[in-house]
Protein backbone atom coordinates (compact mmCIF):
# COMPACT_ATOMS: atom_id res chain seq x y z
CA UNK A 1 0.00 0.00 0.00
CA UNK A 2 3.18 2.09 1.05
CA UNK A 3 4.69 1.61 -2.61
CA UNK A 4 1.28 2.38 -4.20
CA UNK A 5 1.24 5.85 -2.16
CA UNK A 6 -1.54 4.90 -0.22
CA UNK A 7 -2.48 5.58 3.94
CA UNK A 8 -3.22 2.33 5.29
CA UNK A 9 -5.63 2.32 8.24
CA UNK A 10 -5.56 -0.04 10.21
CA UNK A 11 -8.83 -1.58 12.63
CA UNK A 12 -8.44 -4.67 14.54
CA UNK A 13 -11.76 -6.13 16.68
CA UNK A 14 -11.50 -9.28 18.43
CA UNK A 15 -15.36 -10.41 18.45
CA UNK A 16 -14.80 -11.50 23.02
CA UNK A 17 -14.47 -7.56 23.29
CA UNK A 18 -16.81 -6.21 20.80
CA UNK A 19 -19.59 -8.66 22.64
CA UNK A 20 -18.82 -6.87 25.86
CA UNK A 21 -18.89 -3.51 24.12
CA UNK A 22 -22.12 -4.56 22.60
CA UNK A 23 -23.89 -5.50 25.75
CA UNK A 24 -23.69 -1.96 27.67
CA UNK A 25 -24.53 -0.26 23.94
CA UNK A 26 -26.98 2.60 24.31
CA UNK A 27 -29.36 4.73 21.44
CA UNK A 28 -27.38 8.33 22.80
CA UNK A 29 -23.89 6.31 22.80
CA UNK A 30 -24.77 5.10 19.16
CA UNK A 31 -25.60 8.29 17.79
CA UNK A 32 -22.24 9.44 18.81
CA UNK A 33 -20.16 6.39 17.42
CA UNK A 34 -22.20 6.34 14.12
CA UNK A 35 -20.76 10.22 13.72
CA UNK A 36 -17.33 9.17 14.32
CA UNK A 37 -17.72 5.98 11.84
CA UNK A 38 -19.15 8.46 9.47
CA UNK A 39 -16.43 10.99 9.41
CA UNK A 40 -13.47 7.88 9.32
CA UNK A 41 -15.47 6.34 5.69
CA UNK A 42 -15.86 9.67 4.36
CA UNK A 43 -11.92 9.96 4.23
CA UNK A 44 -11.44 6.43 2.72
CA UNK A 45 -11.24 5.55 -0.50
CA UNK A 46 -11.19 1.41 -0.06
CA UNK A 47 -10.83 -1.27 1.93
CA UNK A 48 -9.76 -4.45 2.62
CA UNK A 49 -11.92 -6.10 5.59
CA UNK A 50 -10.67 -9.78 6.50
CA UNK A 51 -12.74 -11.83 8.82
CA UNK A 52 -11.33 -14.94 10.82
CA UNK A 53 -13.77 -16.85 13.00
CA UNK A 54 -12.97 -17.88 16.41
CA UNK A 55 -16.61 -18.50 17.57
CA UNK A 56 -19.43 -17.98 15.44
CA UNK A 57 -21.71 -18.21 18.53
CA UNK A 58 -19.90 -15.07 20.18
CA UNK A 59 -23.09 -12.60 19.65
CA UNK A 60 -25.59 -15.32 20.88
CA UNK A 61 -26.40 -13.93 23.99
CA UNK A 62 -26.08 -10.46 23.28
CA UNK A 63 -29.66 -9.22 23.30
CA UNK A 64 -32.21 -8.78 20.07
CA UNK A 65 -32.81 -5.18 21.09
CA UNK A 66 -29.14 -4.19 21.77
CA UNK A 67 -28.07 -6.23 17.93
CA UNK A 68 -31.23 -4.01 16.73
CA UNK A 69 -29.73 -0.48 17.80
CA UNK A 70 -26.41 -1.25 16.55
CA UNK A 71 -27.88 -1.96 13.22
CA UNK A 72 -29.86 0.93 12.91
CA UNK A 73 -27.40 2.68 14.04
CA UNK A 74 -24.50 1.32 11.54
CA UNK A 75 -27.21 1.28 8.17
CA UNK A 76 -26.09 4.11 6.24
CA UNK A 77 -22.69 3.78 7.01
CA UNK A 78 -23.15 -0.26 6.24
CA UNK A 79 -24.80 0.85 2.95
CA UNK A 80 -22.49 3.61 1.69
CA UNK A 81 -19.44 0.68 2.30
CA UNK A 82 -21.27 -1.88 0.35
CA UNK A 83 -22.58 0.05 -2.47
CA UNK A 84 -19.96 3.59 -2.79
CA UNK A 85 -16.82 2.71 -1.76
CA UNK A 86 -14.39 0.18 -3.56
CA UNK A 87 -13.42 -2.91 -1.55
CA UNK A 88 -13.18 -6.24 -0.88
CA UNK A 89 -13.97 -9.32 2.00
CA UNK A 90 -11.95 -12.06 2.61
CA UNK A 91 -13.26 -14.98 5.42
CA UNK A 92 -9.65 -16.29 6.54
CA UNK A 93 -9.28 -19.96 6.80
CA UNK A 94 -9.07 -20.52 11.10
CA UNK A 95 -9.27 -24.25 12.57
CA UNK A 96 -12.61 -22.71 14.05
CA UNK A 97 -14.40 -22.73 10.59
CA UNK A 98 -12.36 -26.10 9.67
CA UNK A 99 -13.87 -27.22 12.45
CA UNK A 100 -17.40 -26.20 11.10
CA UNK A 101 -16.55 -27.84 8.01
CA UNK A 102 -15.39 -31.01 9.24
CA UNK A 103 -11.65 -30.40 7.84
CA UNK A 104 -8.30 -30.82 9.35
CA UNK A 105 -7.00 -27.00 9.42
CA UNK A 106 -4.49 -28.15 6.69
CA UNK A 107 -7.17 -29.80 4.40
CA UNK A 108 -9.40 -26.13 4.87
CA UNK A 109 -6.43 -23.86 4.11
CA UNK A 110 -6.06 -26.26 0.93
CA UNK A 111 -9.39 -25.67 0.01
CA UNK A 112 -9.61 -22.07 0.84
CA UNK A 113 -7.01 -21.24 -1.95
CA UNK A 114 -8.50 -23.38 -4.27
CA UNK A 115 -12.41 -21.74 -4.11
CA UNK A 116 -10.27 -18.51 -3.58
CA UNK A 117 -7.66 -18.60 -6.31
CA UNK A 118 -10.37 -20.10 -9.16
CA UNK A 119 -10.14 -18.50 -12.70
CA UNK A 120 -12.49 -15.59 -12.12
CA UNK A 121 -12.06 -14.61 -15.66
CA UNK A 122 -13.12 -17.19 -16.92
CA UNK A 123 -16.28 -17.51 -14.57
CA UNK A 124 -17.13 -14.11 -15.77
CA UNK A 125 -17.09 -14.75 -19.17
CA UNK A 126 -19.32 -18.03 -18.31
CA UNK A 127 -21.81 -16.12 -16.35
CA UNK A 128 -22.70 -13.54 -18.89
CA UNK A 129 -25.74 -15.72 -20.72
CA UNK A 130 -26.98 -15.76 -17.54
CA UNK A 131 -26.35 -12.58 -16.87
CA UNK A 132 -28.17 -11.74 -20.11
CA UNK A 133 -31.09 -14.22 -19.65
CA UNK A 134 -31.95 -13.09 -16.34
CA UNK A 135 -32.21 -9.31 -18.02
CA UNK A 136 -34.69 -10.39 -20.18
CA UNK A 137 -36.85 -12.46 -17.94
CA UNK A 138 -39.81 -11.31 -16.17
CA UNK A 139 -41.27 -14.23 -14.12
CA UNK A 140 -39.36 -16.77 -12.39
CA UNK A 141 -40.72 -20.34 -10.52
CA UNK A 142 -38.89 -22.32 -7.98
CA UNK A 143 -39.78 -25.68 -7.81
CA UNK A 144 -38.60 -28.14 -4.95
CA UNK A 145 -39.00 -30.23 -1.59
CA UNK A 146 -41.29 -27.61 0.36
CA UNK A 147 -40.78 -25.08 -2.48
CA UNK A 148 -43.35 -23.72 -5.03
CA UNK A 149 -42.74 -20.22 -5.28
CA UNK A 150 -43.36 -17.38 -8.22
CA UNK A 151 -41.87 -13.69 -8.83
CA UNK A 152 -41.05 -10.86 -10.75
CA UNK A 153 -37.70 -10.12 -11.44
CA UNK A 154 -38.72 -7.73 -14.31
CA UNK A 155 -37.24 -3.91 -14.52
CA UNK A 156 -34.72 -4.88 -11.76
CA UNK A 157 -30.93 -4.22 -12.39
CA UNK A 158 -29.07 -7.99 -12.27
CA UNK A 159 -25.36 -7.90 -11.64
CA UNK A 160 -22.60 -10.91 -12.39
CA UNK A 161 -20.41 -11.45 -8.76
CA UNK A 162 -16.98 -12.92 -9.61
CA UNK A 163 -14.69 -11.93 -7.55
CA UNK A 164 -14.53 -7.88 -7.50
CA UNK A 165 -16.10 -8.10 -3.82
CA UNK A 166 -16.19 -10.80 -1.96
CA UNK A 167 -13.90 -13.79 -2.35
CA UNK A 168 -15.05 -16.41 -2.98
CA UNK A 169 -17.51 -15.52 -5.27
CA UNK A 170 -19.33 -17.08 -7.90
CA UNK A 171 -23.22 -15.85 -8.50
CA UNK A 172 -25.54 -13.68 -10.66
CA UNK A 173 -27.71 -11.58 -8.53
CA UNK A 174 -31.01 -9.51 -8.85
CA UNK A 175 -33.82 -8.80 -6.61
CA UNK A 176 -37.73 -9.60 -7.25
CA UNK A 177 -40.38 -6.56 -7.77
CA UNK A 178 -41.28 -6.65 -3.93
CA UNK A 179 -44.86 -6.93 -3.67
CA UNK A 180 -44.70 -10.27 -6.35
CA UNK A 181 -43.72 -13.55 -4.55
CA UNK A 182 -46.59 -15.45 -3.96
CA UNK A 183 -45.61 -19.31 -2.18
CA UNK A 184 -43.32 -20.96 -0.40
CA UNK A 185 -40.12 -21.61 -0.19
CA UNK A 186 -37.98 -24.30 2.34
CA UNK A 187 -34.41 -23.67 2.66
CA UNK A 188 -32.03 -26.58 3.15
CA UNK A 189 -28.80 -25.09 3.79
CA UNK A 190 -28.34 -24.74 7.81
CA UNK A 191 -28.00 -20.68 8.90
CA UNK A 192 -26.07 -18.78 11.55
CA UNK A 193 -27.05 -15.23 12.12
CA UNK A 194 -26.72 -13.19 15.06
CA UNK A 195 -25.24 -15.57 17.02
CA UNK A 196 -27.90 -18.18 16.52
CA UNK A 197 -27.85 -21.88 14.76
CA UNK A 198 -31.06 -21.75 12.05
CA UNK A 199 -31.64 -25.27 10.13
CA UNK A 200 -35.45 -25.92 8.35
CA UNK A 201 -35.95 -22.05 7.70
CA UNK A 202 -39.81 -21.95 6.07
CA UNK A 203 -41.45 -18.75 5.12
CA UNK A 204 -44.61 -18.56 2.98
CA UNK A 205 -45.10 -15.37 0.92
CA UNK A 206 -48.39 -13.29 -0.07
CA UNK A 207 -47.92 -10.39 -2.19
CA UNK A 208 -44.24 -10.51 -1.46
CA UNK A 209 -44.69 -10.36 2.54
CA UNK A 210 -43.27 -13.36 4.84
CA UNK A 211 -46.47 -14.06 6.74
CA UNK A 212 -45.28 -17.26 8.07
CA UNK A 213 -42.11 -18.51 9.02
CA UNK A 214 -41.23 -21.49 10.75
CA UNK A 215 -37.64 -22.93 11.58
CA UNK A 216 -35.73 -24.94 14.29
CA UNK A 217 -36.05 -21.95 16.32
CA UNK A 218 -39.31 -20.08 15.02
CA UNK A 219 -39.87 -17.35 17.87
CA UNK A 220 -36.12 -16.11 17.59
CA UNK A 221 -36.63 -16.50 13.48
CA UNK A 222 -39.77 -14.28 13.96
CA UNK A 223 -38.32 -11.47 16.17
CA UNK A 224 -35.69 -10.84 13.65
CA UNK A 225 -38.25 -11.00 10.59
CA UNK A 226 -39.83 -8.35 13.12
CA UNK A 227 -36.58 -6.10 13.29
CA UNK A 228 -38.40 -3.31 10.74
CA UNK A 229 -41.11 -3.43 8.03
CA UNK A 230 -38.56 -4.78 5.38
CA UNK A 231 -37.00 -7.53 6.98
CA UNK A 232 -40.42 -9.72 6.19
CA UNK A 233 -39.51 -8.58 2.41
CA UNK A 234 -37.13 -9.83 0.26
CA UNK A 235 -34.09 -7.73 -1.21
CA UNK A 236 -31.87 -10.13 -3.11
CA UNK A 237 -32.26 -13.04 -5.44
CA UNK A 238 -29.16 -14.56 -6.60
CA UNK A 239 -28.23 -17.89 -8.36
CA UNK A 240 -24.34 -19.73 -7.87
CA UNK A 241 -22.22 -21.90 -9.39
CA UNK A 242 -18.75 -22.10 -7.72
CA UNK A 243 -17.89 -25.40 -8.85
CA UNK A 244 -15.35 -26.31 -5.97
CA UNK A 245 -17.69 -25.24 -3.31
CA UNK A 246 -20.45 -28.28 -3.27
CA UNK A 247 -21.69 -28.53 0.59
CA UNK A 248 -22.51 -25.60 3.31
CA UNK A 249 -19.60 -25.51 5.83
CA UNK A 250 -21.37 -22.49 7.83
CA UNK A 251 -19.78 -19.92 6.75
CA UNK A 252 -21.93 -17.35 4.64
CA UNK A 253 -19.44 -15.97 1.77
CA UNK A 254 -18.73 -19.78 0.95
CA UNK A 255 -22.08 -20.98 1.28
CA UNK A 256 -23.92 -18.55 -0.83
CA UNK A 257 -21.77 -19.75 -3.50
CA UNK A 258 -22.13 -23.35 -3.61
CA UNK A 259 -23.11 -25.06 -6.87
CA UNK A 260 -26.29 -25.59 -7.84
CA UNK A 261 -27.69 -23.51 -5.15
CA UNK A 262 -30.00 -20.02 -5.00
CA UNK A 263 -30.11 -17.85 -2.38
CA UNK A 264 -33.50 -15.72 -1.26
CA UNK A 265 -32.71 -13.02 0.96
CA UNK A 266 -34.78 -11.04 3.34
CA UNK A 267 -33.80 -7.49 4.15
CA UNK A 268 -31.90 -4.85 2.33
CA UNK A 269 -31.49 -4.75 -1.03
CA UNK A 270 -28.55 -3.52 -2.69
CA UNK A 271 -27.96 -0.61 -5.02
CA UNK A 272 -27.47 -2.38 -8.33
CA UNK A 273 -30.74 -4.30 -7.78
CA UNK A 274 -32.71 -2.15 -6.15
CA UNK A 275 -36.66 -3.00 -5.53
CA UNK A 276 -36.73 -0.41 -2.78
CA UNK A 277 -36.62 -2.64 0.09
CA UNK A 278 -35.18 -1.12 2.51
CA UNK A 279 -34.15 -3.25 6.06
CA UNK A 280 -31.19 -3.15 8.60
CA UNK A 281 -30.85 -6.52 7.85
CA UNK A 282 -29.38 -8.83 5.13
CA UNK A 283 -29.73 -12.13 5.73
CA UNK A 284 -29.07 -14.65 2.99
CA UNK A 285 -30.50 -18.10 3.35
CA UNK A 286 -29.22 -20.87 1.36
CA UNK A 287 -31.51 -23.95 -1.08
CA UNK A 288 -29.20 -26.60 -2.82
CA UNK A 289 -31.37 -28.40 -5.49
CA UNK A 290 -28.64 -30.75 -6.34
CA UNK A 291 -30.00 -34.49 -6.04
CA UNK A 292 -28.65 -35.49 -2.85
CA UNK A 293 -30.47 -32.23 -1.51
CA UNK A 294 -33.77 -33.04 -3.05
CA UNK A 295 -33.27 -31.85 -6.04
CA UNK A 296 -35.34 -28.88 -7.55
CA UNK A 297 -36.08 -26.60 -10.77
CA UNK A 298 -35.65 -22.71 -11.95
CA UNK A 299 -37.97 -21.86 -14.69
CA UNK A 300 -37.85 -18.16 -16.59
CA UNK A 301 -40.91 -17.39 -18.30
CA UNK A 302 -41.90 -20.75 -18.45
CA UNK A 303 -39.03 -22.32 -19.83
CA UNK A 304 -37.09 -24.48 -17.67
CA UNK A 305 -33.33 -22.98 -16.96
CA UNK A 306 -32.04 -25.60 -14.21
CA UNK A 307 -32.67 -29.05 -12.96
CA UNK A 308 -31.25 -30.64 -9.61
CA UNK A 309 -28.46 -27.97 -9.56
CA UNK A 310 -27.57 -28.44 -13.29
CA UNK A 311 -28.03 -25.56 -16.33
CA UNK A 312 -29.89 -27.40 -18.85
CA UNK A 313 -30.62 -24.34 -21.03
CA UNK A 314 -28.05 -24.65 -24.18
CA UNK A 315 -26.80 -20.96 -23.35
CA UNK A 316 -26.44 -21.83 -19.58
CA UNK A 317 -24.29 -25.15 -20.09
CA UNK A 318 -20.98 -23.48 -19.78
CA UNK A 319 -21.88 -22.72 -15.78
CA UNK A 320 -21.94 -26.06 -14.99
CA UNK A 321 -19.28 -26.95 -12.79
CA UNK A 322 -17.63 -29.29 -15.03
CA UNK A 323 -17.26 -26.79 -18.14
CA UNK A 324 -16.02 -24.61 -15.54
CA UNK A 325 -13.02 -26.27 -14.62
CA UNK A 326 -11.57 -27.43 -17.70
Amino acid sequence: MYAKGAYPHLRFIRPRVEREWMLGLTAAQLAQVAEWEKDMWNGIHGYIGIHGETNDSEYKDVPEEKQRLLAEAFQPMAHRVDNEIKGIRIHYPTAATAQKANMSTDAFEDFFFDVCSFDYRKMAKASTPLLELMDKTDQVRIVGPGTDLAFSIKGIGKQVAVGKRNMPDGEVYTAPVRGSLHGTIQYNAPSRYRGTAFDNVRFTFREGKIVEATANHTEKLNEILDTDEGARYIGEFAIAFHPHILHPIGDILFDEKIAGSFHLTPGQAYDSADNGNRSTIHWDLIAIQRPEYGGGEIWFDDVLIRKDGRFVHEALLGLNPEQLIL
